[in-house]
């Protein structure tokens, strides 16, 4: 199955791809816990090399509850990016409503430590509406 990157953001001729999957094998609605998975793929389009430090995501809720997670890099990395070069990972987010959302951002150095903000795009997380519900 080829996976739908649906949403995207280019800043500084980085794109940040993400396809997002809902999950029911990990979620128990009964007890208020909804997990998705998302796959995001980071494409340079730049002439430079750039490196992964950092990541921000804004997480909210159906409830309007925002969290806020910072970490270095992404799942345990932090990918160097020459010219054209791609990089993927996965990981999940957990919820306590059916519907949520992230967006954020990723903190890139060039090779001469200058920072570079790239955005990652808005998604939405949203469980299957059951007839049982």
């Amino acid at each position: 199955m080829k996976e739908l990157f649906n949403h995207s953001a280019t800043t500084h001729a980085m794109t940040v791809r993400v396809a997002v999957n809902f999950l029911p094998e990990q979620s128990h609605p009964e007890a208020g816990k909804w997990f998705w998975v998302y796959h995001i793929r980071l494409e340079n389009g730049s002439h430079e090399t750039l490196k992964l430090k950092t990541r921000h995501w804004r997480i909210t809720d159906a409830r309007g509850m925002v969290n806020h997670v910072d970490g270095e890099g992404v799942v345990g990395e932090q990918p160097v990016l020459k010219p054209g070069d791609t990089h993927d990972y996965v990981s999940g987010c957990p919820l306590t409503t059916p519907h949520g959302s992230m967006e954020g951002f990723y903190t890139f150095t060039r090779e001469d430590g200058e920072p570079v903000e790239v955005r990652i795009p808005f998604f939405p997380l949203a469980a299957p509406v059951t007839a049982d519900k």
